[in-house]
């Protein structure tokens, strides 16, 4: 097992950087904004907490989470919440407590695979619907669940991202209900990472699969995206009210107690005020939905004009271009044949950091790669929070001239 391909990419820009070189760092998956002052402050306020606290979390913080979800038409109590140091945790104690085999769509987070094979499981890849992403297509779930159990595999649960790390794209309700029917059908428990779902740009129905299967969803998150506390360590996972919830629910707390004891107290008491939804914090959210919407759509745009296929990022803060378009020129040019040589000619010649699509599960060649567009939001926080209190961020100077670098950079790359 070697070290996440995100983080790697994070490692390496600090190296690269504090060598004196010039990079630009679209790797690693941060959400690229400065802390808001009064998250700061109840940590702060609750530092000299030293217990550790219930296994499943305080009463306030479940509340509090539960509360986020059901003002998001997802009505929970507190007692079907679990709190964990990030999501992440939660993610592998999932697996974990439900066992079995994991389906994965294609492209998909880098650690939902590698967790499964910490589990000694290779993950079942299934590709996404055409031009979306996030959720395996329905049909072709069934199908390999199908040749897997005749194979003598035993799938027993299906995670989707919504919106997506690493497209950028949000499900369609007719590919996330037909997921759900399928995975009822076939006995699937669903795992829904829904830790982007504040962040999508355009505003309307949010199609979460507990909608249309409630019996059967476990949905994460965390603050780390949407608060921009990458770090601070805390996640949240709801479990639904059926008996198979209830059940997984226990299951989880077990090895809760025996990972990670319980959540940081002081943690715990800065996320019971995010998750209530106090409206200086969902006007900071509106502003950071603003500022990724901008520069993703416009780094779409810069891939896009160099004659990479791209789609429209719909939330986070990824764009997912595709090189196919541009092969014969790049294996000509650089001797490029799969994402990872794409990767490290953007680095090696360009002093460009990103993550090569074959990371996430993708085909090798493919030529995809993850560009995470939060890099380029400035060098100190006070250039970030100035771009993400702007009306028209990529008028920031320093915005500007990194979108050119990239642009020029890429001309270079495939002229």
């Amino acid at each position: 097992m070697t070290v996440s391909a995100t983080l790697a990419a994070n490692e390496a820009v600090a190296a690269r950087r504090a060598a004196g070189q010039e990079v630009l760092a679209l790797g690693f998956g941060e959400a690229g904004i400065p802390v808001h002052p009064l998250l700061s402050q109840r940590l702060a306020q609750a530092a000299g907490r030293i217990a550790y606290g219930p296994v499943a979390g305080t009463d306030e913080a479940r509340d509090a989470a539960a509360g986020y979800w059901t003002r998001r038409g997802n009505p929970t109590a507190g007692g079907q919440v679990l709190l964990g140091p990030g999501s992440k945790p939660l993610l592998f104690a999932l697996q974990h407590a439900i066992g079995g085999d994991v389906v994965l769509p294609q492209p998909a987070w880098v650690s939902y695979a590698a967790q499964s094979q910490l589990l000694g499981r290779e993950p079942i890849r299934v590709p996404v619907p055409e031009g979306e992403g996030g959720v395996p297509d329905a049909a072709l779930m069934a199908a390999a669940v199908r040749d897997a159990r005749a194979a003598g595999r035993d799938p027993r649960l299906v995670v989707v991202t919504l919106p997506d790390n690493p497209t950028g794209r949000l499900a369609s309700e007719a590919s996330v209900q037909a997921l759900c029917e399928a995975a009822r059908e076939l006995d699937l428990v669903i795992v829904a990472d829904e830790i982007y779902r504040d962040l999508v740009f355009k505003p309307g129905a949010f199609p979460s699969p507990s909608e249309w299967a409630p019996e059967r969803t476990i949905t994460t998150t965390a603050l780390s995206k949407n608060y921009a506390l990458g770090g601070w360590r805390i996640g949240a996972a709801r479990f639904p009210g059926s008996e198979l919830g209830s059940r997984i629910q226990e299951t989880v707390r077990g090895i809760a107690s025996e990972l990670w004891s319980s959540a940081p107290l002081p943690m715990q008491h800065a996320a019971a005020y995010a998750w209530s939804d106090p409206a200086e914090l969902v006007d900071r959210v509106a502003m950071a939905r603003r500022l990724h919407g901008a520069v993703a759509n416009a780094v779409a745009e810069v891939f896009a004009a160099v004659g990479c296929d791209v789609r429209v990022p719909q939330g986070g803060f990824y764009v997912w271009p595709e090189f196919g378009p541009l092969r014969a020129a790049l294996a000509e040019r650089w001797g490029v044949r799969t994402s990872a040589d794409l990767a490290r000619v953007l680095l090696d010649e360009f002093g460009i950091v990103v993550i090569a699509g074959d990371a996430f599960g993708d085909d090798p060649a493919a030529l995809t790669i993850r560009v995470a567009v939060t890099g380029l939001y400035g060098e100190s926080d006070s250039q970030r929070l100035a771009a993400l209190l702007s009306d028209d961020p990529l008028e920031m100077p320093w915005l500007a001239e990194s979108l050119d670098s990239l642009r020029d950079k890429l001309k270079a790359l495939v002229a």
